[in-house]
């Protein structure tokens, strides 16, 4: 059991690489330090892509789960 709650889900099924990292940069300023957001995404550049961009964007991501034809990211925002 995850040890956080989700603020907000953010279904980015469909979309390819940028933009699920594009959409969630635009999100980032919306959400109050400390949310967590659940990112849905059938993009398999996100498993990557998501870890790269908070490593230089200083959000945290918590978890990533695979199922078939779905990722499922959660990233806390840290600033």
């Amino acid at each position: 059991m995850a040890d956080y709650s989700i603020s907000k889900t953010l279904d980015y099924k469909g979309l390819k690489c940028p933009m699920p990292i594009v959409k969630i940069s635009q999100e980032m300023p919306r959400l109050a330090v400390g949310d967590v957001v659940e990112v849905l995404t059938t993009d398999p550049g996100a498993l990557s892509d998501f870890p790269a961009w908070a490593r230089t964007t200083g959000q945290a991501i918590l978890e990533t789960k695979q199922e078939p034809g779905l990722i499922t990211i959660y990233v806390k925002r840290n600033k």
